[in-house]
């Protein structure tokens, strides 16, 4: 591979939560491991990898210049975005006036829910349910109504329509927030999902915010279909974000942005988002988008899903085969696995607080399952070094999961 996904980095004291956040004692974050082990960061949705240098180029290349004043986004910037979206997403009449900067996916989120709906008011999400989304939902005096996704006989999550319609129609909900690719389940919806999906969000009249920030990480074959692009009355029933940061892992950069091609919800969006005065991008964040929505930046993403790709082909038939009782299917984007223990902790008398717990005394930190809505669930990141991602897998083998 041209790009390096092998090296193990050292991220103490680089300001990494991952790492030094460990310990806090509020049950979110891990507990450090026992002596003897080093921590193998498996909780944070970031990635332990070098990102593409062309970001660190750009940013270097305006820090050379010794002003940073008031500003406005570059040409470039947009340009960057429209022609990222053509090549990756097959958006192909996207404009300057349909993109709207946001700090963050969440921050965008509340203020596209603020704009059409009134705390008390309830919005519809599926579950397990992204705890980022319920966090900033609830605190902000909204009321979720959960529409539970269901397997397959082929173990496949997805969405029940029927359930969908009932919920928007007895809870009377205008506003729902859609994820694609799903998180914390990894699935990549199909086109004909997502047509069915918005036709009962437009029978009963739903604003639909899309958050698609994990479009450009889809594993296996599998891609993305934008939503705004399955019908006319999708494109301007939803309101969709997008950010370079889990792609490229710039989260400690801040910045996103939104799509919106109806000006009647852009307008009323935009103004909530402007209401504070604090929602404006910083300057390197933008050349650092700039510098990610390259062909060079294409090019490393492509070598990223195939090691994403190796990583989870390898987390998955580990747990197959060598875990009775743990369920968890193949995701088909993201980099992050939920398992379900409920089967393995009933049949060996062990809570899933044991279970997490021993993992973390043998430095494997991976994150409570609950505030993602699963009732006794494991979430695991699979953005690290296949070599540190064996090795976690060898510590759960022998201090873990081993049979007594």
């Amino acid at each position: 591979m041209k790009y390096d996904f092998t090296t193990v980095i050292d991220r103490h004291g680089k300001d990494s939560l991952a790492l030094d956040g460990l310990g806090g004692g509020d049950h979110f974050s891990p507990d450090w491991p026992k002596e003897g082990f080093d921590v193998i960061p498996m909780w944070v949705a970031d990635m332990n990898f070098p990102t593409v240098p062309t970001i660190q180029e750009a940013i270097i290349e305006r820090a050379k210049h010794p002003m940073f004043g008031y500003y406005r986004p570059t040409k470039e910037y947009y340009r960057a975005i429209i022609d990222w979206q053509r090549t990756r997403n097959g958006v192909k009449d996207l404009q300057v006036r349909d993109i709207g900067y946001e700090n963050g996916v969440l921050g965008g989120v509340i203020s596209a829910i603020s704009a059409f709906a009134s705390p008390g008011d309830s919005i519809l999400l599926h579950s397990p349910t992204y705890m980022g989304f319920t966090r900033c939902i609830t605190e902000n005096g909204f009321h979720i109504i959960h529409s539970p996704l269901k397997q397959d006989e082929n173990g496949v999550m997805r969405m029940d329509y029927e359930d969908m319609d009932d919920k928007l129609r007895r809870y009377h909900i205008h506003v729902a927030v859609f994820c694609s690719p799903h998180n914390p389940c990894g699935r990549v919806w199909e086109r004909e999902e997502i047509e069915k999906a918005m036709e009962v969000y437009r029978k009963n009249q739903c604003i639909v915010i899309s958050d698609e920030i994990w479009s450009d990480l889809t594993l296996n074959g599998h891609k993305h279909t934008p939503t705004q692009s399955v019908s006319e009355d999708a494109k301007n029933r939803t309101i969709a974000f997008y950010a370079p940061s889990k792609t490229f892992n710039l989260a400690g950069l801040i910045g996103s942005y939104h799509i919106i091609y109806n000006p009647f919800l852009r307008d009323l969006v935009q103004n909530k988002a402007s209401k504070s005065q604090y929602n404006e991008m910083n300057v390197l964040s933008m050349h650092a988008l700039i510098g990610a929505y390259q062909p060079e930046g294409a090019e490393w993403v492509e070598e990223l899903r195939k090691v994403l790709t190796e990583n989870t082909e390898y987390a998955c038939e580990h747990i197959w085969q060598n875990y009775p009782g743990v369920r968890v299917n193949r995701p088909e984007g993201t980099y992050m696995l939920f398992l379900d223990l409920s089967e393995w902790c009933e049949t060996n008398g062990q809570t899933l607080d044991e279970v997490m717990k021993a993992g973390w005394d043998v430095g494997v930190a991976w994150q409570d399952g609950r505030p993602f809505h699963g009732p006794c669930a494991i979430r695991m990141n699979l953005a690290l070094p296949m070599s540190r991602v064996q090795e976690a897998f060898d510590r759960l083998d022998k201090y873990v999961f081993a049979v007594k």
